[in-house]
């Protein structure tokens, strides 16, 4: 990744930035804050120090294996799903967090990482196991997938209690407030969220449906980059932006060391009462920056020249972008529904995530009190992918993607996909998994599947 020596101190760069991307209000006392209470702000500073967590450690391993069945495959290409096959996945994660001063932490989350996804990590858009990155190995390996700064800038209140968790010290913070992330994260630990399906080692396990699948966000090959995130909470209204660094090219290993290749993101939460319940709907838009290629020169190009379509031959520096829509609404304490929609460019090839031109995902979650298992959790979702009727003429003439490419595509069709989960705690610390993924037109391709997709998840935490 690309040194960060020099950046701006963090307990500086507010200031300067916060300026530029939201104006301040003229009176920085907000309708509840202590003083406007008659509350010394002074006391509040004291109770509130009292309670930060001033360390932190956890850890997570997760172990996952998946199955296809032999479904009907009368030919093949290089990203094919193959018939009969099984592989699996092992993950160990260290989360060490500090405080630093008054609203800041920092965390470092090194890993352990062996194993493959299924043929490598190809042959579905909607890829079917999160746990799997797009670099697999047969001997563990170590990275540091997360290092970065949060600071917190509490802006008016009554202060709320924070819970201590995995990148999240335990403490307090003002419901107004600024929070400014610095350093090598993924870009989704802070954009298009949902506390249903987000998380592969506890919830859904289809990349299409615990991201948007349209959201092809700024990452290596592991899903991490290194940005800036800065995000504005006030009363039910939530505003983020961010800039990251993108891939050198597109789906690589190593990150632009220049920062030339970059991508904007924002996103507008609004916050809502139904049912009794707390619902958020979040829109989240991009724009890629890159040398990316138009499909339709990839293709003119293979046509003139007699070779399969590469975009490599005719990439530009240009634009992509992106929009998505995520709900997320508790029905109750234990029942909650979600979902998701995007769009994006669908005549310039992916960058980073995968397939996608136009998703839509619609999913429940329901947690075993009602039958005395409270920490156990059901789910079920549905998801449509498409994609643009040029990227279909340009995997039909032998064109490859990031995940899909059968060599060719003469009978395109939405790749539609079920996916439904148990997961049971065994233990306080231990939760394991069953999973099934049913998947109708495979890589867009009438011709092959329908797929099942048997999973199975160990998940520890501590």
């Amino acid at each position: 990744m690309p040194a960060t020596k020099g950046a701006p101190q963090p307990a500086v760069l507010p200031a300067a930035l916060l300026a530029l991307l939201f104006p301040l209000p003229c009176n920085a006392l907000e309708d509840g804050s202590p003083a406007a209470k008659g509350v010394d702000p002074a006391q509040v500073d004291a109770r509130t120090a009292d309670i930060e967590q001033r360390f932190a450690f956890h850890a997570q391993a997760t172990y996952g294996r998946q199955w296809t069945n032999a479904f009907h495959a009368p030919y093949a290409g290089t990203n094919s799903l193959s018939p009969s096959s099984s592989r699996a996945t092992t993950d160990l994660t260290l989360f060490l967090g500090a405080r630093l001063w008054r609203g800041a932490e920092i965390w470092i989350t090194p890993e352990i990482d062996q194993g493959f996804g299924l043929d490598d990590t190809v042959g579905v858009a909607g890829f079917p196991s999160g746990l799997a990155y797009k670099v697999g190995a047969h001997d563990p390996y170590l990275r540091l997938q997360r290092a970065f700064v949060r600071q917190t800038i509490n802006n008016g209140g009554t202060p709320e209690e924070v819970e201590g968790l995995a990148t999240q010290l335990g403490g307090s913070h003002s419901p107004n407030r600024w929070v400014i992330t610095l350093g090598k994260f993924s870009v989704t630990d802070v954009f298009d969220t949902n506390q249903y399906a987000h998380d592969p080692r506890a919830d859904f396990l289809n990349w299409a449906i615990v991201d948007t699948g349209t959201f092809d966000y700024a990452a290596d090959s592991w899903g991490y980059t290194v940005g800036l995130a800065v995000e504005r909470y006030t009363d039910a209204w939530t505003f983020r932006a961010g800039v990251f660094d993108m891939s050198d090219v597109p789906n690589s290993k190593s990150l632009e060391p220049g920062f030339h290749e970059f991508q904007l993101v924002g996103e507008i939460e609004r916050r809502y009462e139904l049912f009794g319940q707390t619902g958020r709907v979040l829109v989240t838009g991009f724009e890629s920056r890159a040398r990316m290629a138009l499909l339709q020169d990839a293709i003119d190009f293979g046509l003139a020249t007699g070779t399969t379509p590469d975009p490599a031959s005719v990439r530009q520096y240009r634009s992509r972008f992106g929009i998505g829509v995520s709900l997320e609404q508790p029905i109750s304490s234990d029942l909650g529904v979600f979902l998701r929609a995007g769009t994006a460019s669908g005549d310039v090839e992916a960058y980073e995530f995968t397939d996608v031109d136009r998703t839509i995902t619609l999913g429940a979650s329901l947690r075993g009190t009602r039958f005395r298992r409270p920490a156990d959790t059901v789910g079920l979702a549905l998801l449509d992918n498409r994609i643009s009727a040029v990227r279909q003429a340009y995997l039909d003439l032998g064109g490859l993607g990031i995940l899909v490419g059968d060599g060719k595509l003469p009978h395109s069709g939405p790749e539609q996909i079920l996916e439904t989960y148990y997961s049971a705690e065994a233990l306080s610390w231990l939760h394991v998994a069953v999973d099934y993924q049913w998947v109708k037109n495979p890589a867009y391709n009438r011709d092959r599947g329908p797929v099942s997709i048997f999973g199975l998840r160990v998940h520890a935490q501590f």
